[in-house]
């Protein structure tokens, strides 16, 4: 990640060109489309997981990003080497570990164990607001085991990021923006502040990486405008965007990215079907396999 001197509220280390164009999982072996396939289904069970241990969403957010941060390029770690839902379980224990909301290794491992029961139902699972099955639970030597993974993971994910967890979110933000902007003096303007935080939540499942490759400014400003123009509200005429430091064409280019998401679900429903997705990597090597015998048409 391009470096920032220091940790900062309002700006994120970015992902240089050349850490968007490979990754160490695909310098692996691992298809592109199937990478992005597991990144936005990691997301998805940090999302879920993250509801469940009724954490706020600034954590999992972070524990997303951070997970994200550990995947993108030729340095990164490698979903061959540690298994994805691993590395899911390790971002957010590591992103809650320092904040006010921290979470044990049993009661991480708990949910995570839970939700791989029921996996393609993640719906479902964050629908019931915390509730785990109460005869769900971990015998000592299965808690042990998967205890010493998670630590293993953690301390492969902080060397490979060096260390470099800190992350801004685009969230107080888009809050101030608002109010700079005086969306919240019209009838609508809680409903505007709803949708765009929606979609500033559904941008952490983008597979284009959005928090790797735009500043929280640019974020918030694109949520905003897409959620005014869904909510019929109108801002200033003039191109405000530019007061928060954000050109049209980064504006435009984030407004087709935000809307792109919906699709992306749907293909990825659709391709996967009954099947699930791979989340460990015995079941990734297994589905490359499958992929390759079906390339030669065994």
């Amino acid at each position: 990640m391009a470096p920032i001197t220091a940790p900062s509220h309002l700006a994120n280390p970015l992902a240089t060109s050349l850490q968007l164009e490979t990754s160490s999982s695909q310098l692996d072996g691992v298809p592109s489309d199937l990478e992005d396939s597991v990144r936005y289904e990691t997301a998805r069970l940090i999302q879920t997981a993250g509801i469940l241990l009724r954490l706020p969403q600034e954590i999992i957010a972070q524990s997303i990003i951070v997970l994200q941060r550990f995947w993108v390029g030729p340095d990164g770690g490698s979903m061959l080497e540690c298994d994805p839902k691993d590395a899911a379980a390790a971002a957010l224990y590591l992103s809650a570990k320092p904040s006010a909301h921290p979470v044990s290794p049993r009661q991480l491992l708990t949910v995570f164990d839970y939700l791989a029961a029921i996996r393609g139902d993640f719906a479902a699972a964050a629908a019931g607001a915390g509730e785990l099955k109460p005869d769900r639970h971990l015998s000592e030597g299965d808690y042990e085991a998967q205890r010493d993974r998670l630590y293993k993971t953690e301390s492969c994910m902080l060397r490979v990021l060096g260390f470099q967890t800190h992350v801004a979110l685009p969230y107080t933000l888009c809050i101030n923006y608002l109010q700079a902007l005086e969306v919240f003096q019209t009838t609508e303007g809680s409903l505007v502040a709803k949708r765009a935080f929606a979609h500033l939540t559904s941008a952490l499942l983008s597979p284009q990486s959005l928090y790797l490759t735009h500043q929280p400014s640019a974020l918030a400003t694109a949520s905003i405008y897409l959620a005014a123009r869904e909510v019929d509200v109108k801002l200033p005429e003039v191109e405000w965007w530019e007061v928060f430091d954000v050109d049209r064409e980064e504006l435009g280019f984030l407004v087709v990215a935000l809307t792109s998401l919906a699709g992306f679900a749907v293909e990825e429903n659709r391709k996967w079907g009954r099947r699930m997705v791979p989340l460990t990597t015995e079941e990734l090597r297994a589905e490359i396999e499958r992929q390759r015998m079906l390339e030669a048409g065994a």
